[in-house]
């Protein structure tokens, strides 16, 4: 009787095993690709009547499909279309950077970009996922459950402040504001008078890192403020680094 209900424990384990495994299997492409009622075609048709300036960046078939794989999503979502159809698209002369599939101009995908920061592996579900950036140290992300009960809305993280800021929207609705939106007012105190000048042929890699940094007292005039260019990779972890420390020093200073 031992021997049979160890067998028996043995097999339901095995079988919880198997349920697991099966619920974390990462979607194949074929699976991901829709090919009925793909959000691209709309996506082109908001391109086509943007206010703002928007350049679509060369996508990479390739890369286009491992990095479709590699987020989990569908082309029948926006975020999903967007990666499969573009290298990422640049706002206002690359100001503001949309992630993609990756390109020459903005050498960085969805899922790579969040590798080691909102996920460690690909098909990790992450509590937030980046999107976006801009050339002042600035982040988007879609909020998964970090930021609070509004899952799916896009969140902006502040150079000038260091707080994950709820938008209000969705990944569409953010998409369509980037298109349409009026960024002089949401990038105000954020853009010095000469910004238009430096973007251009600005690496999308790169961004611009402020002393005094935008969070202080000093460093509430951006025109007195000096700019350096650096790694946006460096930058992320600069900031991720400094809100914890603030937030750990808030904390302290309350107790």
């Amino acid at each position: 009787m031992k021997s049979a209900f160890k067998r028996l424990l043995i097999l339901s384990i095995s079988l919880i095993s198997l349920n697991t495994f099966a619920q974390n299997k990462m979607q194949s492409l074929d699976e991901l690709i829709n090919k009925t009622d793909p959000a691209w075609p709309l996506v082109q048709k908001w391109i086509d009547s943007a206010k703002n300036k928007v350049e679509i960046l060369e996508v990479d078939s390739v890369n286009a499909k491992q990095a479709l794989v590699n987020t989990q999503v569908s082309t029948y979502s926006t975020l999903g279309a967007v990666i499969y159809n573009s290298g990422g698209i640049m706002i206002d002369n690359g100001w503001l950077r949309i992630l993609g599939s990756g390109s020459a101009k903005l050498n960085r995908s969805v899922p790579e970009w969040n590798k080691g920061k909102t996920i460690q592996e690909y098909g990790d579900k992450p509590q937030y996922l980046l999107i976006a950036d801009d050339a002042a140290g600035g982040f988007f992300a879609i909020n998964y459950g970090a930021f609070g009960q509004d899952l799916k809305n896009v969140y902006y993280f502040a150079p000038n402040s260091l707080n994950w800021e709820p938008l209000g929207l969705g990944y569409s609705e953010f998409i369509r504001f980037c298109f349409d939106g009026d960024l002089s007012s949401f990038y105000k105190g954020l853009r010095w008078s000469t910004w238009d000048k430096f973007i251009a042929k600005l690496d999308g890699s790169k961004s611009y890192s402020f002393y005094p940094y935008l969070w202080t007292a000093e460093g509430t005039d951006i025109e007195k403020c000096k700019r350096k260019l650096v790694p946006t990779e460096e930058l992320f972890n600069f900031n991720m680094t400094k809100q914890k420390e603030l937030k750990t020093e808030s904390t302290t200073d309350s107790q």
